[in-house]
């Protein structure tokens, strides 16, 4: 039996395992295989139209009455620096020269929103199980309608700090997200991203600072993860890495290859793709600009500048400008379908459970 059962009570689930939902990386298919398996399917929205999401929603409705997650970003929308954006420009220019780009080109606009009455429309409508956030919460008048849906509200802490404060302002469930984890950092209440501590160092703090259950986030891909982080007091897990290996994610063949040859030393936290930290795979852009660059636009001004340099590259099949985003346990990736790994995951961690318990001299699970 699972040590600690509140997130699956909590959320309605079968599974203490939760699907990070990856911008970019995550669609409806696998938010119903992960849901169906009895995980946690989390569809990522923060790259979304209303109109996509309407979509992606309504393919997930029809083929799942299971709880799904619903995340978006509310991070607070970048002052226009055109001074910082003139000269984050001009440091990518050279790349732009040697792919045979005009570096004076136009450039699309980043494409990441944060949480607003338009998004909060469509959870309302469709009345999600759980409806995450990244950086922080939105407005409380937001938070309000979310939560008057019935849907349990749930946010990342990289901090005690930022655990706590999410607790006082209602959060069911806390995401611990450790520095191992692959992609954005939630962090929210500071900028210094050096003193960020690792899963195993934060996730009992956190356990300890708040009474709500604490999911563990961050180099967590096998069995052992999962039991180590129930170990810490944990109450489920967050996967994201892992879960870029199966055929459902959303990804380059570069990024697909890239995820395939990582070691444990191979990311890096870097602000050098969106202009707020991230863990990705040391690439070209990020050893000569980064990795971590004082003349990036706030997020996700960054990304901009970069968007032609990165296609033209990826279109000749380089992976040089692409944020390839990884966690530091990628190396423990399996390719299986998404509900496959899902119940592996689950089998495994309650064999590994039932194993300590016998050896202890309890009864076997």
């Amino acid at each position: 039996m699972w040590p600690d059962r509140r997130i699956q009570n909590l959320f309605g689930i079968e599974l203490p395992i939760i699907q990070a939902p990856m911008a970019g990386s995550v669609g409806s298919e696998m938010v119903v295989a992960v849901s169906e398996a009895g995980g946690l399917g989390s569809l990522p929205c923060a790259m979304l139209s209303p109109e996509q999401m309407r979509n992606e929603l309504g393919i997930i409705r029809q083929r799942t009455s299971r709880p799904i997650n619903l995340n978006f970003f509310c991070h607070q929308p970048p002052q226009a620096d055109p001074a910082r954006e003139t000269a984050w420009r001009q440091r990518l220019e050279g790349f732009s020269v040697e792919l045979g780009l005009d570096p004076k080109a136009p450039v699309p606009a980043a494409a990441r929103v944060p949480f607003d009455s338009a998004m909060c429309d469509l959870v309302e409508e469709f009345k999600p199980e759980v409806v995450s956030f990244h950086f922080g919460l939105p407005e409380r008048s937001l938070l309000e309608r979310v939560g008057a849906t019935g849907a349990k509200i749930v946010s990342s802490a990289t901090t005690v700090d930022e655990a706590r404060w999410l607790e006082s302002q209602g959060c069911d469930a806390i995401i611990a997200q450790g520095c191992e984890a692959g992609g954005h950092r939630g962090i929210f209440l500071g900028r210094d991203i050096s003193t960020q501590a690792g899963t195993m160092a934060l996730v009992p703090q956190i356990v300890d600072a708040v009474r709500v259950p604490v999911i563990a986030a961050g180099g967590i891909a096998d069995a052992r993860g999962i039991v180590a982080a129930f170990a810490l007091g944990a109450s489920a897990v967050q996967i994201g890495t892992a879960y870029l290996f199966c055929p459902e994610a959303k990804v380059s063949s570069i990024h697909r290859d890239a995820l395939k040859r990582a070691k444990d030393n191979d990311t890096v936290l870097t602000n050098v793709f969106t202009g707020r930290p991230a863990r990705g795979i040391v690439n070209r852009v990020v050893r000569e600009v980064g990795p971590m660059s004082d003349l990036a636009p706030d997020f996700p001004l960054a990304s901009a500048a970069l968007a032609p340099i990165r296609s033209k590259a990826e279109a000749g099949g380089s992976g040089d400008f692409s944020p390839l985003w990884a966690g530091q346990a990628a190396a423990l990736g399996r390719e299986l379908p998404a509900d496959e790994l899902t119940r592996q995951l689950g089998s495994d961690a309650l064999a590994v459970i039932a194993r300590l318990h016998s050896s202890d001299g309890a009864p076997s699970a």
